[in-house]
């Protein structure tokens, strides 16, 4: 599939990321999750695929090139991650560049984005995602309780 039809299925299903890599397959989770849990438990699917995301922050950006991603669209890409990205072998399109990524209600930086801000690699972001989605799992574990 052309990476404008990854980006049209991107708008037309209203999901997270598309990724094509012989097989096209539509994401919906908020976030880097699916991201994360595709390099932790198929990480040969991200190998020389092709993505379409919403939304590109330097934890994505990271993950990405650990998978070993060949091309990249993002509607949205802060400064951060596509200056993560050009040190890569990722070919990187977007529509907009932002200094940063926002957290969701749009008043600050996203934790994440945060998190990583100082990083200067991708091997360095990884454990800090780690900890972000585990923490996570850990406090949605405990609300359903």
């Amino acid at each position: 599939m052309t990476m404008k039809e990854l980006i049209r299925l991107l708008h037309e299903k209203q999901c997270s990321c598309v990724i094509d890599n012989g097989e096209v397959r539509i994401f919906m989770q908020r976030g880097v999750a699916d991201l994360y849990e595709l390099l932790d438990r198929e990480s040969d699917f991200l190998k020389g695929a092709s993505i379409a995301d919403k939304v590109v922050g330097k934890a994505a950006a990271a993950l990405m090139i650990l998978g070993g991603v060949k091309e990249l669209h993002a509607d949205v890409i802060s400064l951060p991650a596509l200056a993560l990205l050009r040190e890569s072998d990722v070919k990187v399109d977007s529509t907009e560049v932002v200094p940063y990524i926002k957290n969701r209600d749009q008043s600050g930086w996203c934790p994440l984005e945060t998190m990583c801000y100082k990083e200067g690699s991708a091997t360095d972001i990884l454990p800090l995602v780690r900890e972000f989605i585990e923490a996570k799992k850990k406090s949605l574990l405990t609300s359903k309780k």
